[in-house]
């Protein structure tokens, strides 16, 4: 027999036991190639969460997240971090609650300190706050102040930057709302406590905090579907957020000399204290929400996400930009 007859009945027979292998029972490499593809899991965003009207329900403002029927979630047994903001040092307004405290759950558990401001009578929903934060591994500020003065304000942002050793994410998102039917039934107080309380403190924080944030650091200011398309209950509302909206790309177009981004949250309706305290028309609550394309108002935690990924590194060229989460009914 020749070399070159050994050598093909040697290939053959390397074939045919190579057959036989991946015929058997216990051929993984066979068994993985034909094994069923998992299906995602995925959630229908019309049943993510309640579509059941709210209940008629009013509380003094500021309000407590604590108290709301049903409780609003911020994701606190659902969000899992996966480290996009390890090491980062976090201030947010109005952290206790609503929005903000979804953010600051977030920031946490993505692996950043958060320090957070909030009404002093909302401690309450503060200390659960920092509780979580605290279960996240990280380092929590409480700041209880009225922001409706430049010292608060600058008092706020130097403590913060003095406890976690820098600042280098701020999240704008403290706001006084209040529904009225008519324009004149908008006091003149009302007006000026709306301004200072959702325009002035963006400014005023941000003035504060820039001169100690790094390149790389973010500013995201939260503003509203009613920027773009105002409500007609929530005229003087409306008109701060189109100011912030403003602001933000004004700023951005400053900042990017620096390295710093500035960026905007858009939220549509969301279960939050503010809707409790005044923000609706009495005996309205059970539409807040039913209007959108999803049927249902927002919570929270569905907005968590979006300021985790402006914030993250891996958004570098997101800057003067506004960032939806209005189910289907609105701008951006």
């Amino acid at each position: 027999m020749s070399d070159v007859d050994t050598s093909r009945r040697s290939v053959l027979g390397g074939a045919a036991l190579g057959i036989a292998a991946a015929a058997a029972p216990g051929a993984a490499l066979s068994q993985a190639a034909t094994a069923p593809t998992p299906v995602p899991s995925l959630r229908d965003p019309r049943d993510a969460y309640t579509r059941t009207p709210f209940p008629e329900q009013r509380q003094p403002w500021p309000a407590l997240a604590s108290k709301m029927t049903p409780r609003p979630d911020h994701g606190e047994t659902s969000y899992r971090g996966s480290g996009k903001l390890t090491g980062r040092r976090a201030l947010l307004t109005g952290g206790d609650s609503g929005i903000g405290r979804a953010a600051a759950i977030a920031f946490a558990r993505e692996g950043a300190d958060v320090a957070i401001n909030y009404y002093p009578s909302e401690e309450p929903d503060a200390r659960e706050v920092a509780d979580l934060i605290r279960q996240a591994g990280r380092k929590a500020v409480l700041l209880p102040a009225d922001i409706r003065t430049q010292k608060a304000c600058e008092d706020v942002v130097r403590k913060a930057i003095a406890q976690m050793g820098g600042l280098d994410l701020l999240v704008n998102n403290a706001a006084y709302q209040q529904s009225k039917a008519d324009i004149m039934e908008i006091s003149d107080e009302q007006f000026v406590r709306t301004y200072e309380t959702n325009v002035f403190h963006v400014f005023r924080f941000s003035k504060a905090a820039i001169p100690s944030m790094p390149p790389g650091s973010v500013i995201i200011n939260t503003i509203s579907q009613n920027s773009y398309d105002p409500g007609e209950d929530l005229i003087d509302y409306a008109s701060t957020k189109a100011a912030i909206q403003n602001l933000t790309r004004g700023m951005a177009k400053q900042l990017a000399k620096k390295g710093i981004r500035v960026n905007a949250v858009s939220p549509g309706p969301i279960w939050t204290p503010l809707q409790v305290a005044g923000g609706q028309l009495p005996g309205k609550l059970h539409e807040f929400g039913q209007d959108t394309s999803l049927g249902r108002a927002g919570q929270p935690a569905e907005l968590a996400s979006l300021y985790v990924a402006l914030a993250s590194g891996e958004a570098t060229f997101s800057t003067g930009t506004a960032v939806g989460a209005h189910g289907g009914k609105g701008f951006p």
